[in-house]
């Protein structure tokens, strides 16, 4: 007899409650993570060590994420997946006690390792409590899905704001101004900014953080690292009664690789690869290249989390904000107001020539760019992954494997060019892959228009056939 779903009383309260914790655990991981990756290229700047781990991070999750997260959220289940993906992220933050080559690369590529489970049970998670609460109330799954994942991104995006606080609380203690010294103050215009280079400037410039302080910062972080993983094992329900209303298929390893491959060479998917890459650099250049030659360098570093704070803020409101735009104004001339706006930004910072006391400059900076960078994520994702209607999650795995590999070429290139050729590199990314996009939408809108025709027309012969079978019968 097969066996069948019996709700609990006041079941979609339970769900939400679920999602909640699932997402403020995820706010307090992120807080550590991403307060850590954003100091990266300034605490651990000789050799380009920072940025070389970081780079290893997403190696690890380009790896991992074709093959690993199905198998642990087969044996482990979502909930317990979660836990042991945030485990997995503990000894990165713990060598920056030690921040050798030898111990921060191998930990960086465990903790890419767990990034793609991580995630992926996180969607898996919300998609069987969203078919659960369908099953109930008779609401469309997706958009049950789309208001509980909604509701986990807002809380989520709050880490942007207690994570960059949290570094710059420490950081800044004391002598906010480690970044330089009085000596070297004089020599901001010319070796911060766009001509910044780490492996030739920051010996100059960026002075190794007290222990004391990154100690502090470490024990904060893996503390809260550990209080997710606690957060998720003791407050959040198993799926497990939940999981016969989800098809197996929906899990399957071989199925979402094998089509991941199919998506990968169609000619769509190929003309999106070069914008895919550059909202990977661009983020990559954000969190590592401005920090250390915009932030750290001008205003020290321990401004990094308050600018990266007000960054934040922008990106996540303008994530609210486009969202309901693009219902109005279309993807379009979204798409274009970023390529305009962006292409300004990197005029402007290749032709700036900071001082100690333009921080308000710096902080328009990162704010424009987290407006900008909310219109590629939400607008260019959501494209990529209507390219190719059912099969949604090989297009977003596409669009996250590019992306990686944005991040991947910004963070190795790191220690050996100057800003202003990575700004450079970017303007040629950003420029073709827009081209190309605008190609794609071409292309979408004269199948659209093919398919209205096709469909014009049978309904036209079928009117015709109806009317001529009523008339001999008649």
């Amino acid at each position: 007899m097969e066996e069948k779903f019996e709700p609990r009383p006041r079941e979609n309260l339970i769900i939400t409650k679920n999602v909640v914790i699932i997402g403020l655990a995820f706010m307090v991981h992120f807080t550590a993570y991403c307060g850590a990756a954003n100091l990266q290229s300034s605490i651990n700047a000789e050799d380009g060590l920072g940025t070389a781990s970081l780079a290893a991070v997403y190696a690890g999750l380009i790896v991992s994420n074709m093959f690993l997260p199905a198998i642990m959220i087969r044996f482990l289940g979502p909930k317990w997946t979660i836990c042991a993906s945030f485990v997995m992220y503990m000894p990165w933050i713990a060598t920056q006690l030690w921040p050798r080559f030898y111990t921060m690369i191998p930990a960086a590529i465990l903790l890419g390792v767990g990034g793609a489970p991580l995630w992926c049970s996180k969607k898996i998670y919300i998609l069987i409590v969203s078919k659960a609460w369908s099953k109930i109330t008779n609401i469309p799954v997706d958009v049950l899905f789309t208001r509980l994942l909604g509701l986990f991104t807002m809380l989520f995006l709050f880490n942007s704001i207690w994570g960059n606080l949290l570094s710059s609380l420490v950081i800044s203690s004391g002598d906010n101004e480690a970044a330089y010294t009085s000596v070297n103050a004089s020599l901001i215009p010319e070796v911060c900014g766009a001509n910044f280079i780490v492996d030739e400037d920051a010996g100059n410039v960026l002075k190794p953080q007290p222990k004391e302080k990154i100690q502090m910062l470490t024990g904060i972080f893996l503390a809260c690292m550990a209080g997710a993983a606690l957060i998720v094992a003791v407050g959040v329900d198993s799926v497990k009664r939940y999981e016969l209303l989800l098809d197996k298929s929906e899990t399957g390893t071989g199925s979402l690789f094998g089509m991941t491959l199919q998506v990968m060479v169609e000619p769509n998917q190929l003309m999106m690869i070069t914008v895919n890459v550059f909202i990977g650099f661009a983020q990559a250049f954000s969190g590592a290249e401005f920090t250390a030659a915009y932030v750290s360098c001008v205003i020290g570093t321990g401004s990094i989390g308050f600018v990266m704070m007000g960054s934040g803020i922008a990106d996540a409101i303008g994530c609210l904000v486009t969202g309901y735009l693009s219902k109005i104004t279309g993807r379009v001339p979204l798409i274009t107001l970023a390529f305009i706006v962006q292409g300004a930004l990197y005029t402007f910072m290749l032709t700036w020539r900071p001082q100690a006391d333009h921080q308000a400059v710096v902080y328009g900076i990162a704010m424009i760019w987290g407006a900008c960078d909310s219109i590629w994520i939400i607008q260019i994702a959501s494209f990529a992954s209507g390219l190719f209607p059912g099969r949604e999650e090989a297009a977003y795995c596409n669009f996250s494997l590019w992306e990686s590999m944005g991040f991947i070429i910004a963070y190795i290139t790191s220690p050996y060019l100057r800003i202003s050729t990575k700004i450079y590199i970017q303007i040629v990314l950003m420029v073709v892959g827009v081209a190309f996009y605008f190609v794609v939408e071409y292309r979408q809108k004269q199948k659209q228009k093919r398919e209205a025709e096709k469909s014009q027309k049978e309904v036209e012969k079928y009117t015709a056939y109806t009317n001529t079978a009523f008339s001999v019968s008649e």
